[in-house]
């Protein structure tokens, strides 16, 4: 039995675009939950794993499989329908998971012969079985899945073109932020992988720098902490010899000694959501565990470098507080905060999110003509109707934005800050020289993006 798990492509995302920006291969990393799967998929089977961001094969060239899998966020929908069509032509059943499928079901299940829910490791082997029988279900719901059952992942299945390797050590988020899906895919309670497993996938990771994709590393109560400190000595006791980066609330900036055990177990970045610049903002999307009482950015900023951690700033720009004029600001928030790194998104309302509710009840997705327009819900396109700022303004505030914070100047000049203090110079020059190789390839997204949005709603206005 032959099995393909598939994780398509998105050609509107530039940060995927190895080809065009060769920085861009220090921004991509390995389809984890395919691998997961394969880890749990028997020897019977026979798996080859495709990441279209790195190629994109002639299937039909390829071998026959008896069953494909594939996993799709929101962005990827209209390419893994595109890739479904092909097979289901042939005959060749698939399945379709993720966050997506979770989400809208029903829309998914028009495009493939059975939808997966939820976290699919307590159903996976259901499905390979039923699918060998020829008696596949039109839908099955993992739930959530036992934290300590998740297998492995077969890191050797996907071996050469990544610079990064990727492990996850915990699943579910209790912020539930209005605008991520984490929480409703995954759960409010914080689960924890036992740390032997971690440790002894992260020894079978070939690449020397992993992604850690837990959606927040150390989690926000004390015992959680006290995990993430069990887990880092673990690693140091392996030595592992990894470097590794990480996304983390602030509250990472505030143990000592959590500090000193990470940077000893390979800690190298971690990537940080302050979202907004004022408290009113934090209250709008809900994440109010960014308000605490006397919170000094840059000084919280200042004591996780000074354990030579690098700091990735991430914003948001579309709020309803959001005025012309955002970009600048947040750019200059991000050089007084000190950050190494600076990524500013679009408030997307994404399927399944508290923020996808509220904009669709108030008439404000401007892009709706769905499965279609899937595709530029990608976090880097203004899909909404913002406040204060139209889709042309809410682009050139991105554009402004990320002119001013990566400038070349101001990209020398954190480079030699981090030569001075030692503080990894040469991976944060290669991270900023990522993000300002992109800004040609955004720039041309951009105004394709506004070609396509103005025909839109002229067509609307129209008829």
């Amino acid at each position: 039995m032959r099995l393909y798990l598939i994780n398509p492509s998105n050609p509107l995302v530039s940060i995927v675009k190895v080809r065009e920006s060769r920085w861009n291969r220090y921004r991509v990393w390995k389809p984890l939950s395919l691998m997961v799967l394969a880890g749990l998929t028997p020897p019977p089977w026979e798996i080859l794993i495709v990441d279209e961001n790195l190629q994109v094969p002639d299937y039909v060239a390829l071998p026959r499989p008896d069953l494909v899998g594939i996993t799709a966020f929101t962005s990827q929908a209209n390419r893994a329908y595109e890739v479904a069509a092909q097979f289901r032509q042939r005959g060749v059943p698939v399945v379709m998971g993720g966050i997506h499928a979770t989400m809208c079901r029903d829309e998914v299940g028009q495009h493939v012969d059975s939808v997966v829910t939820g976290e699919a490791e307590g159903i996976w082997p259901q499905v390979l079985d039923d699918a060998r029988h020829g008696s596949l279900k039109p839908s099955y719901d993992g739930g959530l899945a036992e934290i300590s059952d998740v297998p492995p992942a077969r890191h050797d299945l996907l071996d050469g073109g990544y610079a990064l390797g990727a492990i996850q050590t915990t699943r579910g988020c209790p912020l539930n932020c209005s605008f991520c899906s984490v929480t409703a895919f995954n759960g409010a309670r914080y689960r924890q992988r036992p740390i032997p497993d971690v440790v002894r996938e992260f020894q079978s990771i070939r690449e020397k720098r992993v992604l850690v994709v837990d959606d927040n590393l150390i989690g926000t109560r004390p015992d959680h902490i006290a995990r993430a400190k069990d887990l880092f000595r673990a690693m140091i006791q392996a030595n592992l010899r990894k470097e590794w980066i990480a996304q983390a609330t602030i509250n990472f900036a505030d143990d000592k000694e959590l500090l000193t055990l990470a940077a000893k177990a390979g800690c190298r970045g971690v990537f940080i959501g302050f979202e907004t610049l004022s408290p009113e903002g934090l209250k709008e999307i809900g994440k109010k565990f960014n308000l605490l009482k006397g919170r000094d950015f840059r000084a919280s900023v200042r004591r996780i470098q000074r354990h030579n951690i690098l700091v990735v700033g991430s914003f948001i720009i579309g709020l309803d507080l959001d005025t012309p004029g955002i970009g600048i600001r947040i750019a200059k928030v991000a050089r007084q905060y000190g950050v190494d790194n600076l990524n500013v998104l679009f408030l997307t309302p994404l399927p399944g999110t508290r923020l996808w509710d509220q904009m669709k009840s108030q008439d404000r997705l401007g892009l709706d003509a769905f499965p279609s327009d899937w595709k530029y819900y990608t976090l880097t396109f203004p899909v909404a109707r913002y406040r204060h700022l139209s889709p042309d303004s809410a682009i050139e505030e991105m554009i402004s934005c990320d002119r001013n914070f990566y400038s070349l100047p101001r990209i020398l000049g954190r480079a030699a800050g981090n030569l001075w203090h030692r503080s990894h110079p040469l991976i944060s020059l290669v991270g900023n020289l990522s993000y300002r190789s992109n800004l040609r390839l955004n720039g041309t997204a951009y105004a394709n993006f506004k070609e396509y949005w103005h025909h839109r709603h002229d067509s609307v206005k129209g008829t």
